[in-house]
């Protein structure tokens, strides 16, 4: 996990400008945008994939719920369509959890 690239961003090893942070989760800009907005909500905590969380985890995905409305908010997404998508158990590229909010729907999406 020391060379996972997000756990960096974590750290601040790696500085992006972020849209939201928590004690539990960061959000910042993908960095090969799939589509107007494209926004990672990644974990404090390293986690492989999404089935490696357990009911004290439950934090997490409450902390990824507040930051996808923030960011929806501010990037003007409501009434236009978004979608959140996570990839889990070995399909993701980087193996450590996040959660992408891509939109407006109807562009490039």
């Amino acid at each position: 996990m020391n060379d996972c690239i997000f756990c960096k961003i974590v750290k601040k090893e790696i500085p992006k400008e972020l849209h939201f942070e928590d004690e539990n989760i960061v959000a910042f800009d993908d960095i090969n945008p799939q589509s107007e907005v494209h926004v990672l909500f990644i974990p404090k905590k390293h986690f492989d994939s999404l089935d490696l969380l357990s009911d004290g985890d439950d934090m997490i995905l409450s902390s990824v719920r507040k930051g996808i409305k923030k960011v929806v908010e501010e990037k003007g997404l409501n009434g236009k369509g978004y979608k959140v998508l996570v990839y889990a158990g070995g399909a993701q590229t980087i193996d450590h959890l996040h959660f992408h909010l891509r939109g407006p729907l109807g562009l490039k999406v």
